[in-house]
């Protein structure tokens, strides 16, 4: 019983980040976890290991267990977790919620030049997503449920083509911020952006400010980088394993 105690304290959920992505939301995850909560859940918990997938597409369907979920971690932040807002900060009254903004015109142009690029657009990084989706079965399940979550979202819709429209993804992200404003009461919400500094997280988390600066990272290159290198390797992988099989 004493155990069962320790681990729920310990592992206790005590950040939700509400946020977005493309918001610096890995900048966030390195953030909180250098402040002590962490571990903190973030979409490369799920890119790292397609294997989470299932967990997420039952959520999805309204199956989540979120003390399973999020089990071992004190944080999230970034979707998959950031869909459920409205359920976490229900499942976890006692957290704090963060949520981080930028102007909805940089925005939109960074969704534009990368998540909206993946699941709807026209060029090679999508074609190779693509591939990969034929080749990996785990990329295709979470293609499918990001392209869910993102339609169900109201922020991207499948009737889009060409290319993305700024102003209609602008003012979807700021009709999103203003909700989130006008549910989370005043008093456990952060509105925050990395240029903020250190200063009004660490007050708001009642902790010292590092002595390192906030980390900064995973800009759009960074992030098409990852879906080109990743859909790349499973390629040259297949390839290599059909040419093996040819010679034998």
């Amino acid at each position: 019983m004493l155990k069962h105690l320790i681990q729920t304290e310990e592992f206790n959920m005590k950040v939700i980040g509400v946020g977005l992505p493309r918001t610096a939301t890995l900048t966030q995850k390195i953030s909180l976890e250098m402040l002590g909560f962490g571990p903190c859940y973030h979409m490369v918990n799920v890119l790292g290991d397609l294997s989470n997938v299932p967990t997420w597409s039952n959520a999805f369907e309204g199956g989540a267990d979120w003390d399973a979920v999020f089990a071992g971690h004190e944080s999230t932040v970034d979707w998959p977790g950031s869909f459920f807002w409205r359920e976490l900060i229900a499942e976890y009254p006692d957290a704090k919620v963060l949520l981080s903004v930028r102007p909805s015109q940089a925005w939109a142009k960074s969704m534009a030049e990368t998540i909206w690029e993946v699941v709807y657009g026209n060029s090679l990084m999508h074609d190779l997503s693509e591939a990969r989706r034929r080749l990996d079965p785990g990329w295709d399940d979470y293609m499918n449920l990001i392209t869910a979550m993102w339609e169900k979202s109201g922020l991207l819709q499948s009737s889009f083509t060409g290319t993305a429209d700024l102003d209609a993804l602008a003012r979807a992200f700021d009709q999103y911020n203003a909700e989130v404003q006008a549910t989370v009461p005043a008093e456990r919400l952060l509105v925050w952006a990395p240029q903020d500094g250190w200063a009004p997280l660490c007050e708001f988390l009642e902790v010292p400010v590092p002595e390192a600066p906030l980390p900064r990272v995973n800009d759009s290159k960074m992030f098409c980088e990852r879906i080109i290198d990743a859909a790349i390797e499973t390629v040259n992988d297949w390839h290599a394993k059909e040419k093996a099989a040819a010679a034998q």
